[in-house]
């Protein structure tokens, strides 16, 4: 049996890489912060809870991941903690910037040095890449990050291919663009206009307060992304990959298509420039295409159609 150990597995991505593992009958432990505060929701969701053995893990004590790399001896492990919001890393730079490299620093050292056979999976951003010249974007797009969240993204995305390249360790960076599910943290744009528009619909809350509507992402849906995190550790040589769905969609639209499905009026939509990035990027997407080739991964939703199947997993 493989043995995986997934960081961050309480969010979405974590809650979702877990439950594949485990139908692929790998012993899943799953590192979080604190015991003691621990969310499980996500887990009887998916029905997972008695599935998953939970450990402490202090990212930031390089001895604390020797012990339990010690301990469990994993085939794979798969780095998904990270200060994740763009929006708050504008407000705690430093803190973004010394948790999501020095993080990846540790768990890098720790398989140098104790578990050199052990596979990591690094979670990149596509806020690596900020403003580019041309799109689409490819692993080889030069980098312009705007934000210390893209900053920080970037500098553990290059420590990770020096650690490969130094060092022969298979180490993995998967530059994954927005992906959604009904796990979505509530302070993540698609999960907020969902459930805000549902308690209009409900009668309570008057209007839906929104930044800037006037730029272009590339979204995709969160349970097929990470089966291509998986399949990238079952390759014989490791490699970096993009994974989206290779268009951008106005969140406009996004916006407004929700408000049609639901029978809401447009003008209870209210921009707020207080919730406006100090530095935006204008349209991002990527070129899914090598995943496609290399991975056999199959991504074929219309982002409208994964919106569809939100919506009514929120209303249920």
């Amino acid at each position: 049996m493989k043995i995986a150990l997934i960081t961050g597995v309480t969010g979405q991505d974590g809650s979702y890489l877990a439950k594949l593992l485990i139908e692929k009958n790998y012993k899943v432990i799953g590192t979080v912060r604190s015991s003691r505060c621990t969310n499980r929701t996500n887990f009887k969701y998916l029905g997972i809870d008695n599935h998953i053995i939970i450990e402490e893990l202090d990212l930031l004590d390089m001895a604390n991941i020797v012990r339990l790399i010690q301990k469990y001896k994993p085939h794979e492990i798969y780095n998904l903690a990270a200060q994740s919001s763009v929006g708050l890393s504008f407000e705690q730079p430093i803190g973004t910037f010394s948790f999501n490299t020095m993080s990846v620093n540790n768990l890098l050292e720790a398989i140098r040095l104790f578990s050199s056979n052990t596979k990591l999976y690094q979670a990149s951003s596509s806020e690596m890449y900020g403003r580019v010249d041309s799109m689409p974007i490819t692993i080889e797009t030069p980098m312009h990050p705007i934000s210390p969240y893209g900053i920080s993204k970037m500098a553990s995305y290059f420590m990770i291919k020096t650690y490969r390249e130094s060092y022969d360790l298979y180490v993995s960076n998967g530059v994954l663009f927005n992906h959604e599910s009904y796990l979505r943290s509530n302070n993540f744009f698609i999960k907020k206009i969902i459930r805000d528009s549902i308690a209009i619909k409900n009668k309570k809350l008057q209007y839906l307060k929104v930044g800037n509507l006037n730029v272009k992402r590339d979204f995709g849906y969160a349970p097929s992304y990470v089966k291509a995190m998986w399949k990238m550790m079952q390759l014989d040589k490791p490699d970096d990959f993009i994974i989206c769905s290779g268009k951008s969609i106005l969140l406009k639209d996004i916006v407004e298509y929700i408000f049609d499905k639901m029978n809401l009026d447009k003008s209870l939509i209210r921009e707020d420039e207080s919730l406006f990035r100090p530095n935006e990027i204008e349209d991002i997407y990527g070129d899914n295409s090598k995943a496609k080739k290399v991975l056999d991964w199959d991504y074929g939703y219309s982002f409208f159609d994964v919106l569809d199947m939100l919506i009514d997993e929120e209303i249920n």
